[in-house]
C-alpha cells in the first residue's frame, strides 16, 4: 500500500493522492496522526460514498439502516463541523497542515482559515469564475437549524461562497504540533442523499431539503484543474 503523497506548500506542484491505495477511513487515521514537520498539501481520491461526522457530533445524527441501504460508510473526522457526504465525483477533498512558527500560523483560530480561504478564492478566479461572485466568509462560525449535522448548512472561518451559496467548506484541527485544514469542495450539491442518511421524520427531511438546497452549490469545474489551482495558489500564499 503506498504512502500518501505529499507535498511542501513551498512547491508549486500539488500532487494527487489516490485513496483506492487504502480506505477513507485510513485517510481518517492519517489526519489524526500524521503531522509534518513542514507545510504540506495533500489531495485524497474518493473511491466510494462515505459520510464523515464531525469529531464530536453525536452519531444518533445518523440514520445507519439508511446508511447501510444506500452502502454508504459512516466515519468520523478529528475535526469539527457538521457531517460531510464524500461521494465519487461529487467532492474534492484536501488538507493543509503547517507546523507552529510558520508564516501562516495564527493563535487566532478564527483568523487562521483566512489565508486557505483566499487561496480558493484566487485558484476559482483563475478558472474563470468572477471575483465580485466569490465571498470570504470572515468573523465567526454562523449556524442554522441544520449546522450542526450538516456541514454545508452554516458557514465557518475562511469558507468560500459563490453567488451567497457555500462551496467550500473548511474545518480545521490544532494541537501542539501544527494547524490542519481540512477542505471539502463541492463538484455537485444535491441535498437529498444526505439528508436521507440524517435520522429525521418525513416533515424535517423535508425542510432540511429545501434549506440545505437554498444554502449551497457545486462548482463547474473539473477536479484536477481545481486542485492544481489550489495548489498554486496555496504555494503563493505559503
Amino acid at each position: 500500500m503506498s504512502e500518501p503523497a505529499q507535498v511542501e506548500a513551498l512547491l508549486v506542484e500539488a500532487l494527487l493522492v489516490d485513496a483506492r491505495s487504502g480506505p477513507i477511513g485510513g485517510a481518517l487515521e492519517t489526519a489524526r496522526t500524521d503531522w509534518p514537520d513542514r507545510a504540506t498539501l495533500t489531495w485524497w481520491t474518493i473511491d466510494r460514498p462515505t459520510l464523515v461526522l464531525g469529531s464530536a457530533q453525536p452519531a444518533d445524527h445518523v440514520d445507519e439502516e439508511a446508511a447501510a441501504a444506500l452502502g454508504v460508510d459512516v466515519l468520523r473526522r478529528a475535526s469539527g463541523g457538521g457531517a460531510v457526504l464524500l461521494a465519487p465525483g461529487d467532492v474534492v477533498w484536501g488538507d493543509v497542515v503547517i507546523p507552529p512558527g510558520h508564516p501562516r500560523w495564527s493563535d487566532d483560530v478564527v483568523a487562521a482559515a483566512d489565508w486557505v480561504g483566499e487561496a480558493w478564492i484566487e485558484a476559482l478566479i483563475e478558472l474563470g469564475l468572477a471575483a465580485d461572485s466569490l465571498e470570504r466568509h470572515q468573523g465567526n462560525l454562523v449556524t442554522s437549524r441544520w449546522s450542526s449535522e450538516v456541514c454545508f448548512a452554516g458557514r465557518g472561518p475562511g469558507e468560500v461562497l459563490w453567488n451567497g451559496r457555500k462551496v467550500v467548506g473548511l474545518s480545521q484541527r490544532r494541537s501542539r504540533r501544527g494547524a490542519r485544514f481540512q477542505m471539502a469542495a463541492l463538484l455537485r450539491w444535491n441535498p437529498t442523499t444526505i439528508v436521507r442518511l440524517l435520522a429525521l421524520d418525513d416533515e424535517e427531511r423535508t425542510a432540511a431539503t429545501a434549506a440545505l438546497d437554498a444554502v449551497a452549490t457545486g462548482l463547474p469545474l473539473l477536479a484536477p484543474a481545481l486542485q492544481a489551482a489550489v495548489g498554486r495558489a496555496l504555494s503563493r500564499r505559503s
